[in-house]
């Protein structure tokens, strides 16, 4: 009788994240700036960011739509598990500034203004985007990437972040 593998590969079993080939092209305007372990400290708040700014900027549309006034009300959002994200700290903002010396301070800053809002994030998230070591403009072309990342279809039961950091490996 023969023997059937029940062992499933990791590709088989495991849900993708829609942007595989963003976080490759990332990868490669990183190539040679920074060591590849550390690629991933630099996508996973990005990528954190601009899923937050996705799901933020959809509500927030929702509740202009609706006319109530509570666009600008963290509680809004909270209500939805939504996490608030300040003017400063949206990807449209961040967008805006990719191809400027001070993008990796604006993003640094963006990530204490998520904080300061959220406090559920306090201390979490990274502030490493202003270190003199990381290219400004490498950096600006990895934000360029993740701009043109179509996040809006994610479901929110897939675990983008570990799969992220799962795929960076």
């Amino acid at each position: 009788m023969a023997k059937t593998s029940t062992k499933k590969t990791a590709k088989s079993s495991s849900a993708t994240i829609g942007f595989e080939q963003q976080i490759w092209d990332a990868a490669c305007e990183l190539w040679g700036h920074i060591p590849a372990a550390d690629y991933r400290k630099i996508f996973t708040g990005l990528i954190f960011l601009k899923y937050i700014s996705t799901a933020f900027e959809k509500k927030y549309a929702e509740l202009i739509a609706e006319g109530d006034g509570f666009e600008d009300d963290p509680d809004a959002y909270e209500a939805e598990n939504i996490f608030f994200v300040p003017p400063e700290a949206r990807w449209s903002e961040i967008a805006k500034a990719a191809h400027t010396p001070e993008i990796g301070t604006i993003l640094d800053k963006a990530m204490i203004a998520i904080e300061a809002d959220n406090k559920s994030l306090k201390g979490v998230l990274p502030k490493n985007y202003a270190n003199p070591e990381l290219d400004k403009r490498v950096l600006g072309n990895v934000v360029d990437v993740f701009t043109n990342m179509d996040m809006s279809d994610t479901e929110a039961s897939k675990d983008l972040l570990g799969r992220t950091y799962e795929y960076c490996i």
